[in-house]
Formats: structure tokens, sequence, C-alpha cells
């Protein structure tokens, strides 16, 4: 059978996990595309629900929905939708100490930076990701640039007094343009990065907390960069060594 309607009860709670209201209240986000979807189905992360287009010819599980190619492009969140989505379960996580270096996101608010971010942090080896007043990770533009990198990363979403706590003894570096160069610092084995709101960088409460201050050195007439790519090359640059042996 193949859904044509948007009244139906699958489709219109599908459609809710588009905004942050619907992924609360389900505890379910969206992955969306072939190759987001088959790492999806491979990572352990518990897939709910797949849906694809009548015209999908891709591999699918003998549960997966089937709907019109015009409600499909209704539910997607792709200019150029590939006709197959999954339906996930949002993990539900109890605050822990990490188990190696973390980065404590201090209100990312943009979602595509977060999703950079996560992105990253996935390949640079940062397991751990807190986050205080930031975006939600789970949004669609969120999950889409991760690049999978959301599968394979633990998220903590706590109010910043509590990630504090968590990270008790766990040295704090916070990136700001007024701090240390970032290449001739020498960080220990275990340390928690934080990175800042877009605009307003890092709050007072993480300030107060941070054992160094850390700048990335740029030409004067930069004023800055994209929280994204400071992120990333922050990361690279305090596990350099890591990446050299």
């Amino acid at each position: 059978m193949i859904l044509t309607s948007k009244s139906n009860p699958l489709i219109r709670e599908t459609l809710s996990l588009k905004e942050k209201k619907g992924r609360k209240e389900t505890g379910l986000f969206l992955v969306e595309g072939a190759k987001m979807a088959s790492e999806c189905l491979k990572s352990g992360m518990e897939t709910e629900r797949v849906i694809a287009s009548e015209s999908y010819r891709g591999e699918l599980p003998e549960d997966a929905v089937r709907v019109s190619d015009g409600l499909f492009r209704l539910l997607s969140d792709e200019k150029t939708p590939q006709g197959i989505l999954c339906r996930v379960r949002i993990p539900r996580r109890t605050l822990r100490p990490p188990q190696g270096s973390c980065l404590l996101l201090d209100g990312v608010s943009d979602p595509g930076n977060m999703g950079a971010i996560i992105r990253t942090a996935s390949a640079a080896g940062y397991k751990q990701l807190y986050l205080a007043d930031c975006t939600d990770p789970w949004s669609p533009k969120s999950v889409r640039a991760s690049m999978s990198g959301i599968f394979f990363t633990e998220l903590y979403i706590a109010p910043r007094a509590e990630i504090l706590q968590t990270l008790e003894g766990i040295p704090v570096f916070a990136a700001d343009m007024e701090g240390e160069n970032i290449f001739s610092f020498s960080p220990p084995a275990v340390f928690a990065l934080a990175v800042g709101n877009e605009a307003n960088g890092i709050s007072e409460e993480v300030f107060a907390r941070a054992a160094a201050r850390l700048k990335i050195p740029m030409r004067p007439e930069q004023e800055s960069l994209n929280a994204a790519v400071a992120a990333g090359i922050a990361m690279y640059a305090l596990k350099r060594e890591q990446f050299t042996k």
C-alpha cells in the first residue's frame, strides 16, 4: 500500500518532527538521504520507521512504509529529495564525565554550525559533546550538516551549571580572540575545549572556569572565523601531536 494523504496519522507525526516541539513530544528525529539512512541503520541507533517514496529503488527493510512521490516531497527537508528517510529514536543520556578530551558547546545557535562541529568532532576523536543553551542538534539541518557524525558521538544537553559540575577536575580551554596562541600551547592528555556563541562568544560562567584562553592567530584585516571553522582548527590544533605520530 502506498500512502497518499497528509492527514494520515503517521504522516502528520512525521511532519511534526521537522519542528523542535514535535521532536520533544515524540522523542524522535529525522534522518534523510540514502547514505545517511544506511549509516544510521549500521550505527546501532534505534530506527523506529523507514519511509520511502513510491519511486525509490534502493534496498529497504520489510516494514518500510511507501508514500507517494508528492507526499514524500512534503516530508522531505531536502531541495532534491532522495526518496528515503528514517524516524530515529533520540538517545536519552544521563550526564557523566568524559572518557577523553571533549567539547563544551556554549550557546552555539546556528544549526549548520552545530552539525559541522559535530562532524569534525567525530573525525578528530572528540566523542563526548556537552551542549549548554545551544540550538537543537537533532533538527534536520543540524543532522544533515553532521554528515553522520551525530551517529558516532555522544551528545549531552543540560544546563550550563550542571555541565560544569560534570567537568569538575577537567581543564577547560576557552576559544577566545584575546587568548594565547593555540599553536604554541601544550594541552594535557584530557581537556574540554569550549566553543561559544557565534555573536557573543563564551559565557562568563564558562570563562570563570577556563584554565586558559586560546586564540587562532590571523591577519589583522580579518576580524574572525566562522564558528564551525574555528572549532575545527582548534580541535585539530590541540590534538596535533596525536595526529603526527
